[in-house]
């Protein structure tokens, strides 16, 4: 599938609420790693951040909301395909995390 010219419709308001949330996990776990950098912060603080802030809930909401409009837009081969794409991406755990380099994906 030619994934480059397809769009996808979803509602504003969800839009604006995955945006909300992305935001205030891509400043906050900024700010965490400065405070990691100079010493003013540990691997607690940003566990605690995790818990405190419901990353995992939240970021869950954020790909179902992803996944309902893409189900309702895409064929079933195309979802297939999309299903099978992110399958394969990395996941913590199932590789040698201490020497696993991260990928940059922010472009």
């Amino acid at each position: 599938m030619d994934m480059s010219s397809r769009e996808i419709r979803m509602p504003l308001v969800e839009v604006v609420a995955v945006l909300q949330d992305l935001n205030e996990f891509v400043v906050s776990l900024d700010r965490l790693g400065s405070r990691q950098a100079s010493g003013t912060a540990d691997d607690h603080t940003v566990g605690r951040f995790i818990a405190d802030w419901d990353v995992a809930q939240r970021l869950s909401r954020a790909r179902h909301v992803i996944s309902v409009a893409l189900d309702a837009q895409l064929s079933e081969d195309e979802n297939a395909e999309i299903d099978a794409l992110c399958a394969g991406g990395r996941f913590y755990g199932t590789h040698n995390t201490t020497t696993d380099t991260p990928t940059d994906r922010s472009g």
